[in-house]
């Protein structure tokens, strides 16, 4: 084995298997080929011991980005965001259908985006199909062309391009992935139940008032219904209103194949302190109050909630900043794909829970629910993806220091815990090199 191995990872502590235990990790071409004792560590052409106050992670996985690329790249791109994404200690990412022109919604705009981001990526990247009005005959082939599966609206998703399906079309895109065996992963608000209304300028209390929790738990009842009646797999993406947990934890004791999300914003901030006018802080569904907060995390902690994703939804700044503050105009969405394990880990301490809470939240069952096995884990056969995290340094967010496209974050200025100093994507420090990502497809290693 001493020939055979290229590098060896030493770590005092070091998450494997659901506990944080002393180990060894060997790396053969690529992927995890002995897991040891810390003291039987094999021999290696490079071996490398983590400092005392470091922990060995395995590399997160973020099935919730928008890389916006092409179309918006200017918004966002494939060599940005994968660079920011392996600074945060993200090894493998799923690109969102939307925000890019054309979005993902047939083959042939699956090609387009997988030419773009081929050579140029620092992680791996798969990709999600759109449902769309429209495009169900679409839906098999790009299931056959080796996309995740598929991302749909019931409301506006605020770009043209790429419009939302009304109930009875809903209906029919899920009996259609049912039938595929593939996933439909949905944004679950009803737009009957927004009021427009209450939007007021720079008022934060307007604008959360204009999307109110009952029209998340409405579109959620929707998707547990057309979930159990087809025996499909459905998927509700940002969960930010703790109200609908007890639908969805009913649903799965009955048997529905439905899971959840939700995203480190939602884990970080509450509305009591958003002030008027902090549009950085807009996304959809909003933020809403502290109360709901800690609802999510006891959702977190008790399984109910399955994993936690950033929605990584970048945009440039005048984007955000149109109409001066004014919420109704201004973009919707949070860029925090560099931060997502330092603000999750920040709560996650102080709410009481380990680093193993958050590898399961934020790598181990995004990477099971969408059928990657072979990341999001240290075990033996695995892909050597890899975290060298400090989990006790702090440090304050400096926006200039993102890899981010564009200098703009709604944790700008904030204190947060936990450092990645080094990733290793399938054994290759991710730093200081040119792009080693691979294209993924469902059911492909």
């Amino acid at each position: 084995m001493a020939a055979e191995l290229d590098l060896v990872v030493r770590a005092r502590r070091a998450v494997v298997d659901g506990r944080e235990v002393p180990a060894a990790v060997g790396v053969r071409d690529g992927r995890i080929a002995a897991l040891t004792a810390l003291d039987d560590a094999p021999p290696a052409r490079e071996t490398v011991t983590l400092e005392d106050d470091e922990v060995l992670l395995p590399g997160l996985v973020d099935t919730h980005v928008h890389v916006n690329e092409p179309g918006r790249t200017e918004w966002e791109g494939f060599a940005t965001a994968t660079r920011a994404a392996a600074s945060g200690g993200v090894t493998t990412i799923l690109d969102m259908p939307l925000n890019s022109i054309p979005p993902t919604t047939t083959v042939a705009h699956l090609r387009t985006k997988q030419d773009v981001a081929r050579g140029r990526v620092h992680v791996d990247v798969g990709f999600w199909g759109g449902a769309v009005p429209g495009n169900l005959a679409d839906l098999e082939p790009m299931h056959g062309a080796g996309v995740f599966g598929f991302k749909c609206f019931l409301l506006d998703s605020g770009v043209e391009e790429f419009g939302h399906l009304e109930p009875p079309a809903f209906a029919l895109a899920m009996k259609e992935t049912a039938r595929l065996g593939a996933l439909l992963i949905v944004h679950a608000e009803d737009g009957r139940l927004l009021d427009d209304g209450a939007l007021r300028g720079a008022s934060y209390a307007g604008f959360l008032a204009s999307r109110p929790p009952e029209a998340e738990g409405a579109a959620i009842e929707l998707v547990i219904a057309q979930a159990r009646e087809t025996g499909g797999r459905a998927h509700v993406v940002h969960l930010s209103s703790a109200g609908a947990v007890p639908a969805l934890r009913a649903a799965r004791a009955a048997g529905v194949d439905v899971s959840v999300e939700t995203c480190p914003h939602y884990l970080t901030f509450d509305a009591e302190h958003i002030p008027d006018g902090a549009t950085e802080l807009k996304c959809c569904p909003p933020i809403r109050g502290a109360a709901n907060r800690e609802a999510l995390w006891a959702a977190l902690a008790a399984s109910d909630v399955d994993f936690v994703v950033s929605d990584h939804s970048p945009c440039t700044p005048d984007l955000k900043r149109r109409g001066g503050g004014d919420f109704g105009q201004a973009w919707g969405g949070i860029a925090s794909l560099q931060l997502g394990l330092p603000a999750v880990w920040t709560g996650a301490r102080a709410h009481g829970h380990t680093l193993v809470d958050v590898v399961r939240w934020m790598a181990e069952a995004p990477a099971r629910r969408v059928g990657l096995g072979h990341k999001g884990r240290i075990a033996v056969g695995a892909d050597a993806d890899l975290v060298r995290f400090a989990p006790e340094e702090t440090f304050t967010v400096d926006v200039s220091a993102l890899h981010h496209r564009n200098p703009i974050s709604a944790y700008a200025g904030r204190s947060l815990r936990g450092a990645v100093r080094q990733t290793w994507l399938r054994g290759v420090p991710t730093a200081d090199r040119e792009p080693g990502g691979q294209l993924l497809r469902r059911g492909r290693r």
